[in-house]
């Protein structure tokens, strides 16, 4: 397996370069609808950053995440996982590449972000935020009972 800090610094350049990369994900930050080692990502080149867009971000040197876009400020953009109940921010230059779709639960059709299915939950989603901590609470729970 190769580590994150290697792996993803060539996916940002190939996507520079004009490719789209398809990323198996990795983590649970985006919980509960993206899944660790289950689905993938297909990238591109960012264009404006806008809300609601999930990214891939360098929130430090070599430290990406690939998270939602919650808020767009003049001098950063301020992104949340979601399935985590903190945010982090980071300048302009900071996001590296945007989901167009997903392929999800390991299904070979792909999910575009620009569709009603993915942008009608992020919608809802993102109103939710308030309530994200009792939510992720109870899939936590249905997803402990269904693995045993």
């Amino acid at each position: 397996m190769v580590e994150n800090a290697a792996f993803l610094p060539e996916v940002v350049r190939l996507i520079g370069e004009g490719h789209t990369v398809t990323l198996p994900l990795r983590g649970f930050s985006m919980r509960p609808f993206l899944e660790d080692r289950r689905d993938k990502a297909v990238l591109a080149a960012p264009g404006t950053p806008r809300k609601g867009d999930v990214v891939l971000a360098e929130i430090a040197p070599g430290c990406y995440v690939l998270h939602r876009i919650i808020a767009v400020e003049e001098y950063r953009i301020i992104l949340q996982g979601d399935g985590n109940l903190t945010a982090e921010s980071c300048p302009a230059d900071g996001i590296k590449a945007v989901a167009i779709g997903f392929y999800r639960k390991g299904r070979s059709k792909l999910e575009p972000t620009s569709g009603l299915k993915w942008r009608a939950y992020s919608a809802l989603w993102m109103r939710l935020r308030p309530a994200r901590r009792y939510l992720l609470a109870i899939h936590r729970l249905f997803s402990a009972k269904q693995q045993r």
